[in-house]
Formats: structure tokens, sequence, C-alpha cells
């Protein structure tokens, strides 16, 4: 018998989707059905499993949620002015509720957030697959490369029209001609970024069915050979796959997310989020290489625990996993116990950043080094890129003109166990928390980028903050990174940089495989406390098998480090 995780079954709610319609009016007018059945689930008091039937669901923009909402690195005001948000599925205040999905399929149809979780608490939804029917990543395959031309074979997923032998791509709702380029080597398992060479083509032919020619006439003939996937898509972040906001105890369990249009599941000032067995890559059956339009997993002001355990990530267009803070500057302080403060990238801003009762750090942008903390007595609004903080006491009398504000409180334990990850064009995974974090028993596979970054920066993305307690082990990083990318990199982006004053501290990297190619093993900067020990490091060379002792000192680069221990680090030769 099904529990539901209660143990005391009787007092369930259990609520089929069939309550509201047959199959056939149910899995065409998906959207509708499913805002009568969450609006019934929302009217009991008690614990409700709302029970979909197997099969396959139709999710059209036309049924869907319309509300404003503002999300982090999505897209500035100039990129995409209204952020109003097209809804799937939208669960507004809803409290102890699971949604069984029983192996169904939800299919969205146009460009939507797939789900959106506004003010939740005790949340699981499980056992479901969602999927685009016409994903905003654009695919083809390259055939054959001549002198001056190159012939592709297009998705059948990915729908296109030509005029004036001119390329635009076409789907539900949207189309676009140029935009981010990446290259997929399926048979390696790995992707990454290219130029946008398909608008240099001087003209486009159609050489058959869903058969392309580039023609490049003086212009330079690509980097590409045959067997390569190409995968476009414009730049605009207008939606996510999923959000989180605001939500207390979320799980995602036993899920299938084969395609998200924008950033992915984003996780922001919600407590206690849990994903599990999740499997972000396409479909098997549709013979696509791309899941995902930018990050799979993106958790921004985040607090309690943060746990992402036994998933598999492949085909992704930014990073897997990030999670981090936001990093406000202070513009002004109109009282000695007040601040106001200005999100300062394009892309983040219009959402709460701090609450009465949060804990803050006061942070030199240049040195990223924390100098005061104090506690928030009140918040006012000024603006989608401002806030008045008024402070329980004086905020301190010298304040650095690019000088930030970091919010504590909302800052997460972090662990991320066991999980795959391949086709990753840049990093496998970014973490910025002070809290303790556990990255164990991981497999990151041919990262185009690093497989761990641990950065903080007051001038870029403005991601706080400074780590304090992170131990990574039992790792296997198989050929990841690259000549320019260290396959762990512990980069803050502090100017003023000194052995004397860290940003990071404490960080463990024990009992990892390492199988190295091109890349460095690791580089860090400005950390105390850094071990590096009972690794087992597999060199790749080239040619006769070496018998010399390798040289660790060529494969870790320190930069103002301190309390660094490197030991019973083991170091092996393999010819390729």
């Amino acid at each position: 018998m099904t529990t539901y995780g209660n143990p005391d079954f009787a007092s369930v709610k259990v609520i089929p989707l069939t309550d509201f319609g047959d199959a056939e009016h149910l899995q065409a007018n998906a959207g509708t059905i499913m805002r009568l059945a969450l609006e019934a689930a929302g009217a009991h008091a008690g614990p409700v499993v709302l029970e979909v039937p197997y099969g396959t669901y139709h999710f059209y923009p036309e049924h869907a949620d319309k509300a404003a909402y503002s999300i982090t690195n999505t897209a500035s005001e100039e990129e995409n002015p209204d952020v109003t948000r097209t809804i799937a599925l939208l669960m507004k205040g809803q409290r102890r509720l699971t949604l069984e999905g029983n192996g169904s399929l939800f299919v969205i149809h146009g460009k939507q957030t797939m789900l959106l979780l506004d003010n939740c608490e005790d949340i699981e939804i499980r056992n479901l697959r969602f999927d685009y029917a016409r994903p905003t990543v654009t695919e083809m395959t390259v055939e054959r490369i001549g002198e001056k031309e190159l012939d592709v074979q297009v998705h059948p997923d990915s729908q296109y029209k030509l005029e004036d032998g001119r390329l635009t791509w076409v789907g539900e709702g949207w189309t676009f001609r140029g935009g981010p380029v990446q290259h997929c080597d399926i048979d390696a398992n790995r992707t990454w970024r290219v130029d946008d060479w398909p608008s240099r083509a001087k003209r486009i032919e159609e050489t058959g069915s869903r058969r392309l020619r580039f023609h490049f006439g003086d212009n330079a003939i690509p980097d590409v050979r045959p067997g390569i996937t190409v995968q476009m898509r414009d730049g605009i972040r207008d939606q996510v796959g999923v959000l989180i906001a605001g939500c207390r105890r979320v799980r995602l369990t036993e899920l299938g997310i084969h395609f998200m249009h924008g950033l992915g599941v984003v996780g922001q000032f919600s407590e206690d989020l849990t994903f599990s067995s999740l499997e972000l890559a396409p479909r098997r059956e549709t013979g696509r290489t791309v899941a995902g339009f930018a990050d799979f997993i993106h958790l921004s002001g985040c607090r309690g625990l943060v746990s992402i355990t036994d998933s598999k990530f492949a085909g992704a267009h930014d990073d897997a996993i990030n999670v981090h803070g936001t990093y406000l500057r202070m513009v002004d302080q109109p009282a000695p116990n007040q601040v106001k403060v200005r999100f300062m990238h394009p892309q983040t801003y219009g959402f709460q950043a701090y609450f009465p009762g949060d804990e803050v750090a006061f942070v030199s942008a240049d040195s990223l080094a924390s100098y005061a903390a104090g506690r928030i007595a009140a918040v006012e609004s000024l603006n989608p890129r401002e806030f008045l903080l008024t402070l329980e006491q004086p905020a301190p009398t010298l304040l650095g003109e690019q000088d930030v504000l970091e919010n504590l409180t909302w800052t997460p334990e972090i662990v991320i166990e066991r999980n795959h990850f391949a086709r990753i064009p840049t990093r496998g995974i970014l973490v910025t928390s002070p809290r303790k974090t556990t990255i164990r028993d991981n497999r990151f596979e041919s990262i185009h980028m690093s497989g761990i970054l641990v950065s903080a920066d007051a001038n870029s993305w403005y991601e706080s903050g400074a780590v304090t307690d992170l131990l990574i082990t039992g790792n296997v990083f198989d050929l990841s990174g690259g000549a320019e990318f260290p396959i762990l990199r512990i980069a803050p982006e502090n100017e003023h940089s000194t052995g004397e004053m860290p940003v990071h501290r404490n960080i463990r990297i024990e009992d990892n495989r390492f199988k190295v190619s091109q890349a460095p093993l690791l580089s860090a900067r400005s950390t105390e406390g850094l071990v590096f020990r009972r690794n087992d490091i597999l060199l790749e060379q080239m040619g006769q098998e070496s018998t010399a002792e390798p040289d660790a000192g060529g494969l870790v680069r320190f930069e103002n480090c301190s309390g660094v221990e490197m030991a019973d680090n083991r170091f092996r030769y393999q010819k390729q």
C-alpha cells in the first residue's frame, strides 16, 4: 500500500485527476484541468495527494497562467522588459501536497515555465517526466565537409524555413536566426561552445529532406567534422524550467526533465530543497543531445539544507549546478544605521533580497574580505534594483565606494552526492556558501571547463560569498577541464589578494580519482587551510609510457594561499 510518506494514511486525501474529466479531455487540456485539481487540493486542510494516471499530457500557452516574476540570472530590462511568465503548472500557497505522476509525460508547447512553486510548504513532486514538443535549442548533425561548403541533416524536432538563402529556426510561437552555438560529440559525450558560424554562411540551400548545405565562399570553413551535432539557440532567458520561490521543504524526486527553456530549475529565497533521482537529459527515444537552454540547477539566496543526489546531468548549455548568494553594492548611507543597496548585474534584479532579522556582512569589493557584521531591522523597496536597509546598529563608519553587502542568513548547507555529469560546456558545479558543503562520490565526465569552481565576485556576476567548510571527496574526474581550465578551480575575483587576507578557508580535497590529459589539476588563490591528500591522479601521455616521476608542481598552482597541505597523493602515467 502506498502511504505517501505519511504514517497516518487515513488522513491523506487522495484526489485522482480523473475526477475532472475523461482521459482524452485530460490529456488535451492538461493546463486547465490541473488548475482545477490544484484548487481542489488547496481547499483541503490535511495532506493531499494529487494522483495523475499514467499518460501523456499536453500543456498549451493559451491554457497557462500568466504572472510577473523577477528571477535571478535571467535577462536584463533591455533584453526582456516584460517579466510576465507563461506558467504551464502553477502552485501558489500550496501546503502538504504530493503530485504523483506515475511515470506520466508532460509535454510543453510554446515557450513556458513548466512548473512554478510560489510560497509553498511541504511539497513533493515525483514520478513525472517533462519535455518540450519543439525544444528552443535546435540541432543539426554535420554529414560532409567540402572545400567551401558543408552539409548537415536537421533533427526532426527542429523546424526551419529558408528565405533568400538565409536560415530561420521556427518553433511554436517563436523564431530566431543567430545566437549561441555549441558542438556536441555524442561519442565522446562532450559539448563545447563555438562561434556562430552558421550565420557566416554566404548562402544556405536545401539539398534533400531536412538536409541543408552551407556555402561559405571566401569566409573560413568552420572547424567541425562529420558526426558533430550543432546546437543553436537565441540568447534571451525569458522563461525558466522550474521556479521555486519563497518555499519551504520542497522535494523533486524521480523526475525526468528532458528539456528546459531559459534558466533551468531555479531556487530563489527558499528553504530546505531536495533534488533526488533526477534525469536531466534528453529522452533517449528522441535522439536529441541537449536538455537545457542554460544551467540545469541554479539556486540563489536559499537556506537550510540543499541536497542534490543520485541524478544525471547531460546536455546543458551552461553550468550543471550553481549555488550562490548575491552581493548588492552599497551606494548611499542616508543615516548612520541605514544603507542603500543596489542589484548590479543587469540580469539579476526585482526580487526581495533582504528581510527583517537577516544577518549581513560588509564586504570589501577589492579584497572580498568581510570587515563588519550587522542585522537588518527594516527593509524598504525603493525600485526594482534598490533597497533602503535600516540596521539594528550603526553601519561601519568607513564604507568603501564599491563595497557590497552579503546576506548571511540566506546561505545553505549543501550536499551534492552520487551524481553523473556529462556534456556540460562550462562547469560541473559552482558553490559559494559559508556553510558546510559536501561534494562526494560524483562522476565528472569530459566537462569542458572546470569540474568544480569556487568563485565569489563583486565586480561581474556579484555571486557571493566566502567558503569556510568544503569537502570534495570520493569523486571521479574523467578528462575534464582544459589547458585554460583547471579541473578544480578556486578563484575568487578579488583584485587585492594577499596570504594574510584569504577569501576562502578550510577546503579539503581528499580520496578523489583524476584522469588528466591537458588540464591543470588544481588552481587556487586567496585560500587558507587548503588540503589535497590521498588522491589518485592518472596522467595520460602521448607515445611511450613514462617512467619519470610526475611533476606535481606543474599540475597545481597556488597564489597567495596559506596552510596548504599536499600529502599521500599517487601520480601515475598511462599511455594514451
